[in-house]
């Protein structure tokens, strides 16, 4: 059985179809890239899944259960996290503190409990971030923003992750080094998809590959496949160069 079920998905806001008719399946220990040109519907997606956006039609099925109608606590609480794509830290507080917020039992008068500081420690050694602690988000440079991002959506301890367009802003280096990070994920267990409109930048990372454009699933495939295919190539004129 899939870990997460995309089955017909719609979401309409007023007169326009962000998304249309869209399915796919994610199988438990894969990175999946959903792909597609700025504006095609990936990050509606996203929003539908973890119930920030209602579903207008079709249903989300995760690990077995019906999750369409679930609040977004309720679908962080069932294994579902995600990063999205602004970085949106407690100034105020320092690494470490941002990362116990989402260690909190899910409860607005709740600011007791969560992780220990040896567990903080490690979500953020998770993603090379265990030096910096105590800095203060506004003093650490653009990637490990992006990392303790990261490392919030890890303090939930989700099974599956979400990634909206994390290796944006970064240089090659840091790339390569993230999408390293990812694959220990995986091998500890986490399932990933990532969104991104830049094809270069996942292919040498995804198992496969879901193709959205205009709101439409256009084909999903392996990296190959899907480079290769003419409706996507068709779909990425103007952005191919990005890659």
């Amino acid at each position: 059985m899939s870990l997460l079920e995309i089955d017909g998905v719609t979401k309409r806001f007023g007169g326009l179809v962000a998304v249309n008719d869209v399915s796919f399946e994610i199988d438990r220990g894969e990175i999946v890239g959903l792909i597609g040109p700025n504006g095609s519907g990936k990050s509606t997606v996203f929003n539908c899944i973890m119930s920030i956006y209602d579903v207008t039609d079709g249903s989300i099925t995760f690990d077995g259960t019906d999750i369409t109608d679930h609040r977004t606590h309720e679908v962080v609480n069932s294994g579902l996290s995600r990063v999205s794509q602004e970085s949106n830290p407690i100034e105020s507080m320092p690494v470490a503190g941002n990362i116990q917020l989402f260690t909190l039992p899910n409860s607005v008068t709740s600011l007791r409990g969560g992780a220990s500081d040896e567990e903080i420690y490690e979500y953020a050694a998770r993603v090379d971030i265990e030096d910096k602690l105590r800095e203060m988000p506004d003093e650490l440079p653009h990637a490990d923003v992006r990392r303790l991002e990261i490392a919030k959506a890890l303090a939930t301890e989700p099974d599956l992750l979400l990634l909206d367009e994390p290796f944006a802003g970064m240089n090659q280096a840091e790339i390569t080094e993230l999408a390293a990070t990812f694959e220990r994920f995986r091998e500890e267990g986490i399932t990933i998809v990532i969104v991104d409109h830049n094809m270069g930048g996942l292919m040498n990372l995804v198992d496969r590959a879901i193709v959205i454009n205009n709101g439409d699933k256009l084909m999903e495939g392996t990296p190959t496949q899907v480079t290769e295919d003419p409706r996507v190539q068709k779909a990425y004129l103007g952005t191919a160069e990005e890659t």
